[in-house]
């Protein structure tokens, strides 16, 4: 899975040196792909207490978690201009799947839009929400 890993890792467009808070973290996140963006970075993701501008924004969500759009608009707060949040959800048949029409609608609501998806790992799709146009 490392080469896998590092791969997928390249596709979330994080560069060394910039800073990546996590959100949602818990026993079922895909380790590899972490430690993969976490070699791009060059350093760890930081995580829900970090209270200082971030360049990314890493949310792994599952159907329980509660609310998608107050997540959402919470995670842009901190956010840099020009800041990437990438939204992980359970593939469709996992456990805590959430529907793309879900993530649209509080994306929108969230000032957001997803831009790209793509599969990151066996279990986890990721999901890129962009500001919308204005």
């Amino acid at each position: 899975m490392g080469q896998q890993a590092d791969t997928l890792a390249s596709r979330f467009g994080f560069t060394t040196g910039q800073v990546v808070q996590e959100f949602g973290w818990d026993d079922d996140v895909d380790q590899p792909l972490r430690e993969a963006l976490e070699g791009v970075l060059g350093s760890e993701l930081v995580d829900e207490d970090y209270d200082d501008v971030v360049d990314g924004v890493l949310i792994w969500w599952r159907e329980e978690d509660g609310d998608l759009t107050d997540m959402l608009v919470d995670v842009q707060t901190a956010l840099d201009d020009g800041g990437q949040v990438w939204l992980l959800t359970r593939k469709p048949a996992r456990d805590g799947h959430v529907g793309h029409s879900e993530i649209q609608e509080a994306s929108t609501t969230a000032g957001l839009h997803a831009t790209s998806t793509f599969s990151a790992g066996d279990d986890w799709s990721a999901t890129r929400l962009a500001p919308r146009g204005r």
